[in-house]
């Protein structure tokens, strides 16, 4: 049994190679990085469509909630669910679903007997793993297939999977139970989905990774189904019910099984998960140059988010502590806010008790135009939803570890 395994993961397009360090049951598999969302000018569709994405993939969440345990997830109560979905719902048309320009944290996995090699994004906003199958003839090009009948350990579960994402993209398919290898840490018997269709937003042009694999809670899981990182741990894979990311430009990590001390400074902050499906906590406050801005609110922690995103009136809350800034809905996106290139705030997020910054490099996601002397904000508006959903923005300033034993986050300051 390994106790902890390390994983390094990249932005975009990973450089798969076999481990080069194995010491005390750690395995660390280096990858590179490219270049993340904030750049010198933004691109106002790559931004739009980034927060229209997370509200689609929590729309899935919430309706899995409520049909896997009979219940409303509390945060469904003011959840725009007909905004989000529209009465057509998937059948209109859109904009693909976009990369991000280099914001999907994304590594190594392989699957089946004998084992292949897939990349796929890491995400604790969801829950489930699918990949491309050999049925899927549209969009799945230049991505690996995952084909159950030449695995020896798959097996068919007679069950289909449907899922939407933002500006009406889908990933649809069929479920089974295969071998799902993560580091050297072996799951058998594990859900995921052959997916039968890719819709344009997942194509290799868009989406990098070959798929996706959620380390939520399975209350949130569409296959109703343990994730792969609670199967690890039923099955004595790992020693602790502990994973933790490390999130940043260079040594990017995902420890399986505890924490890596190497990676942060002084003790962690935690909070409690209020309601296990999310990684949802209580972010206890925000400030802005040093002064109170943001008292209490529900938050999810989620590596698959790029943005910081909140409700409408506690950003505009946010925002009126920043001197020059202004709402930019009708330039930028929905949502949107600009300040002053030459006064980028200190934004400071507090949880479990303990207040981290924002990096300014971070909250300033690039400037409106060439030459313009105003820059888009990293934390964004929406209206529908109450609570806030803490992406990469805030993540890569911290070194934060996922707790299923004490149902917990913690957070620490990065050394």
């Amino acid at each position: 049994m390994l106790t902890i395994a390390v994983v390094f993961f990249a932005v975009q397009m990973a450089v798969l190679s076999t481990p080069v360090a194995q010491e005390h049951g750690r395995i660390d598999i280096p990858l590179t990085r490219r270049s993340a969302l904030a750049a010198d000018v933004i691109d106002p569709a790559v931004l739009q469509n980034a927060v229209t994405s997370a509200i689609y993939k929590y729309a899935n969440g919430l309706a899995a909630y409520k049909s896997n345990t009979g219940q409303e997830h509390p945060l469904a109560k003011g959840f725009d669910f007909p905004a989000v979905l529209g009465i057509s719902g998937r059948s209109q048309g859109s904009e693909p679903l976009q990369d991000d320009d280099g914001t999907l944290w994304q590594g190594a996995i392989s699957v089946g007997t004998p084992a292949k090699t897939y990349t796929v994004q890491l995400d604790t906003g969801s829950s489930d793993l699918f990949l491309p199958g050999p049925k899927c003839q549209t969009n799945c090009g230049g991505h690996n297939i995952y084909d159950p009948s030449l695995s020896s350990t798959s097996v068919d579960r007679h069950h289909n999977f449907d899922l939407a994402y933002g500006g009406g993209d889908t990933v649809e398919g069929e479920q089974y139970f295969d071998t799902v290898t993560i580091a050297g840490l072996t799951a058998t018997s594990q859900t995921l989905g052959a997916a039968t269709q890719y819709s344009e937003g997942f194509s290799a042009a868009y989406f990098p990774p070959d798929g996706l694999l959620g380390m939520g809670y399975q209350s949130i899981s569409d296959y109703n189904a343990p994730p792969v990182f609670q199967t690890l741990f039923a099955q004595k894979q790992v020693s602790e019910p502990i994973f933790a990311f490390k999130l940043s430009t260079s040594d990017s990590t995902l420890t399986l099984g505890g924490v890596d001390s190497s990676k942060y400074t002084g003790s962690f902050a935690y909070a409690p998960v209020t309601t296990q499906g999310y990684w949802q906590v209580n972010l206890d406050s925000i400030s802005v140059n040093g002064k109170s801005a943001v008292g209490t609110v529900q938050s999810i922690i989620d590596t698959g988010t790029t943005l910081i995103i909140g409700d409408a009136k506690h950003v505009q809350q946010l925002y009126a502590q920043i001197q020059g800034s202004k709402p930019a809905s009708k330039s930028i996106g929905q949502g949107y806010y600009t300040f002053p290139c030459s006064s980028t705030p200190n934004v400071s997020f507090t949880f479990g008790g303990k207040a981290f910054n924002i990096a300014p490099n971070l909250f300033n996601l690039g400037r409106v135009s060439k030459g313009s002397s105003l820059c888009v904000g990293g934390v964004v508006a929406s209206s529908s939803f109450d609570f806030w959903i803490v992406g990469d923005v805030f993540l890569q300033n911290v070194y934060t570890s996922y707790d299923l034993g004490q149902n917990r986050v913690g957070f620490a300051t990065l050394k």
